[in-house]
Formats: structure tokens, C-alpha cells, sequence
């Protein structure tokens, strides 16, 4: 069996013809990290503050660590685990497509997809890579693309995509419109302030969602 090929960021720009934006905001990138910070009922303050709690232990966990202690209950307070009119959120899923002529395979820790139960139908906007701090394997950037890639093939409604990229403390919001994708300022989660923003972004998504991308 062909070992699967491990794709760099810049290797990905260079063959798919992928415009990097990083330096200034498209309006889709605006509109989604111009957030209004959420106001938590007694239920969210609680649950704010016991992720907060945790914030000094994030660069000794390992990747599981990160996902199951900390990131996904940041994905619960931000709306993202709410299973409503179809959508499903799925942790490891694998995706692939030929795209170009390319076969591509990745396993996303986080995608959120019209589906029932654990059938995948269509995967939707929001792809997430984690990375522990301390000794990450593969480029995270680079495997956010490949979900991009796969799922504009799978999609084919020319809809705009939204992920995170997201490496021990650090999450890095990317938006894709056809071949080009704009990558966030990195946000600090184990700051209270910045974690704050990142809840709010995450709310954000659904609302975009909802919204506009189902329309």
C-alpha cells in the first residue's frame, strides 16, 4: 500500500494555483472575527470559567489531551456540538477526493456536515486540525487545505469554506473562496480575553451558516 503523501503548505499553493491572503482581511474574514462578544447565562460563565482553569496546562498536553480536556468543550460553548436542522459534528473524520488530478486524504479532528447519525452526507464549512505544541507531526495548514480541496469537490455549489487551524495555544481562523484562502491573526486561547474572541468567533460560524451559506 502507497504511503499517503504528506503535502506542505507551500507545495499545495505551487500545485493547486492557491492564493494565500494574510496580510489584510477579505470581507468574508471580517465579517466572521468582527464578532459581538456573546453574554453568558450562569450555565456559560461556568463553563467559561472552568475552561479558563485549564488554560496553563495546554502546552504539556498531548494532541488528545488538547482535543478531549480543552478544545472540545471550547467547541460546546461556542455553538459548534448543537445538532440542529441536520447539521452533525464529527471528530476524525476521514475525507478524500481526487482533486486536479490529485488524490487527497485527510483526517479532520473536527468537521461539521449535513448528515443522520454517523453518515456523512455533505461536509459542511468548518474543518479543524489540532496540533500539541510540543512535538506536532505534519503541516497543519497544509491538512486544513486538503479538507478544503476535498470538500469543494464534494460540495460543488462554489459556497465559501471556514476553518481553524489550531496549534497548542494558538488558533488561526481561515476562510476559502474558490483558490484563494485568508488566514487570521493567531489568537491566544489560554488568554481570557482572546479566548473570549474566540467563542464569539465560533459562535459567529453558525450564525453565517444559518444564515447565508444554506441559502
Amino acid at each position: 500500500m502507497a504511503k499517503k503523501k504528506e503535502w506542505r503548505e507551500g507545495e499545495m499553493i505551487v500545485t493547486f494555483g492557491l492564493t494565500k491572503i494574510d496580510r489584510h482581511y477579505t470581507s468574508l474574514m471580517s465579517e466572521w472575527v468582527s464578532a459581538e462578544l456573546p453574554t453568558f447565562d450562569v450555565y456559560e460563565q461556568a463553563n467559561f470559567e472552568r475552561i479558563a482553569q485549564k488554560t496553563n496546562k495546554v502546552a504539556s498536553w498531548s494532541e488528545e489531551d488538547l482535543k478531549m480536556k480543552f478544545i472540545s468543550h471550547i467547541l460546546d460553548l461556542g455553538g459548534m456540538l448543537e445538532e440542529d436542522r441536520g447539521f452533525v459534528s464529527f471528530f476524525d473524520k476521514k475525507l478524500e477526493a481526487v482533486v486536479e488530478g490529485h488524490r487527497l486524504s485527510v483526517k479532520a479532528d473536527f468537521v461539521l456536515a449535513k448528515g443522520v447519525l454517523d453518515y456523512m452526507q455533505r461536509p459542511f464549512f468548518h474543518f479543524q486540525e489540532y496540533k500539541p505544541e510540543k512535538n506536532p507531526s505534519g503541516d497543519p495548514m497544509a491538512q486544513l487545505l486538503e479538507a478544503f480541496l476535498i470538500a469543494q469537490t464534494e460540495n460543488s455549489d462554489g459556497k465559501p469554506l471556514y476553518g481553524c487551524e489550531i496549534v497548542g495555544k494558538s488558533w488561526r481562523f481561515v476562510t476559502m473562496e474558490g483558490k484563494s484562502y485568508c488566514v487570521s491573526k493567531s489568537y491566544d486561547s489560554t488568554d481570557r480575553e482572546e479566548l473570549f474572541q474566540i467563542i464569539a468567533i465560533l459562535r459567529q460560524f453558525r450564525v453565517i451558516l444559518e444564515t447565508k451559506l444554506l441559502s
